[in-house]
């Protein structure tokens, strides 16, 4: 693996533009397998487009609560709770009149009705389905172990892509507005599903549009 264009990234559930413009910057990404479970990140969360503006959808993680800390690939899914329900519906009620909604929702339906017992696998399925709508090669790798930080060349932007800190103060993305499926105002920075459904297969063209061309030291300010 060649570090000097590799970024290593947490995983995220259906992850943001943002995400994907450093998908589509670097030739490997590097998904942390081995770290803690943090609560109120985009690991287990992705925002839509709803008639009522912005909807943040999470996916509930038994011992999501608890002091003891669970590693990401052992991070297990609450089915306890219908959050199935609740977010399908959610993209169902958002999306169904997009135009490219039927293209593509099979594959996603299809993933939550296999309801994998784990995070981290139900991330790596939906991103592997996204991968195969825009037409791209797998960038995906995982790490082995642990590491406390990586050093130049390799990107270490674990953190860095948090619902916390506006994209704006980050290196990577640069919102590039497009039709979507409510109002006139533009939101950035929304799930993939926003742009995969709006805009099909011009999702490709609209992710490298929408890269910060900045160096890569540039890209570790927060």
């Amino acid at each position: 693996m060649s570090e000097n264009n590799t970024i290593v990234v947490e995983i995220q559930y259906l992850p943001g533009l943002e995400f994907w413009t450093c998908y589509e910057k670097f030739e490997t990404v590097l998904l942390e397998k081995h770290e803690h479970f943090q609560k109120q990140t985009y690991r287990n969360r992705c925002q839509i487009l709803t008639a009522q503006g912005v909807d943040s959808l999470i996916v509930p993680v038994l011992d999501g609560r608890s002091k003891n800390k669970t590693l990401i690939k052992d991070s297990k899914i609450d089915y306890r709770q219908p959050w199935i329900k609740r977010h399908w519906g959610a993209i169902d009620a958002a999306y169904r009149k997009a135009p490219f909604f039927e293209y593509f929702e099979e594959k996603f339906r299809k993933i939550y009705e296999g309801k994998p017992d784990f995070l981290y696998d139900l991330n790596t399925q939906m991103l592997t389905v996204c991968q195969d709508f825009l037409r791209v090669s797998n960038k995906f790798k995982e790490t082995e172990v642990y590491e406390e930080a990586y050093e130049m060349p390799l990107v270490d932007a674990r953190d860095l892509i948090s619902p916390k800190i506006d994209p704006q103060e980050r290196g990577f993305y640069q919102p590039v507005p497009y039709r979507q499926n409510f109002g006139e105002q533009f939101f950035p920075n929304l799930s993939i599903l926003d742009l995969l459904f709006c805009q099909g297969n011009k999702a490709r063209s609209i992710l490298k549009a929408s890269m910060k061309n900045t160096s890569t030291e540039n890209t570790l300010t927060v």
